[in-house]
């Protein structure tokens, strides 16, 4: 039986989630972790996030900070204050606390730089409720062997297409949040959902994705959200109205 593509990058998505929560978790006052990739001279794009880095990512890449800084100058970076640093002046509170008051508790953050091809960057990043301390960047050196290692499994398995490694590895966060909805309504284990979108995909013959983005837009009432610097993805109208199906079924007295 063939694999799809939901099934073959499951284990990867779901490792380098991983591999961002347990670097959180090394780090006294770490507020979230992330990853951001490059190739061949393109702009960074966010690749995983956990914690507060979902929402302060987009915003470094967009205004600069340690982030922005390491993926272009190829060094790490570390700052105590990181809305009051004047080596990325547009990154102030009055920027950032005006759309997102709940980034108010953040304050240092650094930032270590790291290859998995001659064309392919990235940035392991970390973000603190104090400034960091000293064996920050040494945690990040743990852990930068293994980001190459999944970024290098990941090139392989797209034949080098720098874009389908994107694309593909950003559905983690849409079938994420639709298996949180599911484990709600049905009071299923992580796995137990996971098979249920992975049924219903093949039943409705839509892509997992998809129907993760339709189902999680369905019961919220609007559009899903997806992380900022990932390519988006647009579920059709079969994903929709499979996603209708679903939740109409899980929901039926």
């Amino acid at each position: 039986m063939l694999m799809n593509a939901a099934d073959r990058w499951r284990p990867l998505t779901e490792l380098l989630h991983a591999l961002l929560e347990r670097i959180a978790g090394e780090l006294p006052g770490c507020l979230g972790a992330g990853l951001t990739v490059s190739h061949a001279g393109r702009a960074p794009a966010v690749l995983a996030t956990a914690g507060i880095g979902e929402k302060l990512l987009p915003l470094q890449l967009a205004h600069g900070g340690p982030v922005a800084v390491a993926a272009a100058g190829g060094e790490p970076v570390l700052t105590d204050e990181l809305f009051a640093d004047e080596r990325w002046p547009a990154l102030n509170g009055d920027v950032v606390f005006a759309g997102h008051p709940e980034l108010a508790e953040v304050r240092g953050a650094a930032a270590l730089p790291g290859s998995w091809d001659d064309g392919g960057t990235f940035v392991l990043s970390a973000t603190f409720d104090r400034p960091p301390g000293g064996d920050v960047l040494a945690v990040l050196r743990r852990y930068e062997k293994l980001t190459e290692t999944i970024l290098v499994v990941a090139e392989t398995a797209t034949a080098g297409d720098p874009d389908q490694t994107l694309d593909l590895l950003a559905s983690r966060a849409a079938i994420e949040q639709a298996k949180g909805v599911l484990m709600a309504v049905r009071r299923c284990s992580p796995d137990e959902a996971w098979q249920t979108l992975r049924r219903a995909s093949q039943e409705f013959n839509v892509k997992v994705r998809e129907l993760a983005v339709a189902l999680v837009g369905h019961v919220g009432g609007g559009p899903a959200p997806q992380p900022a610097g990932t390519p988006e993805i647009r579920p059709g109208a079969p994903a929709h109205r499979a996603a209708e199906r679903l939740w109409a079924a899980f929901t039926a007295n």
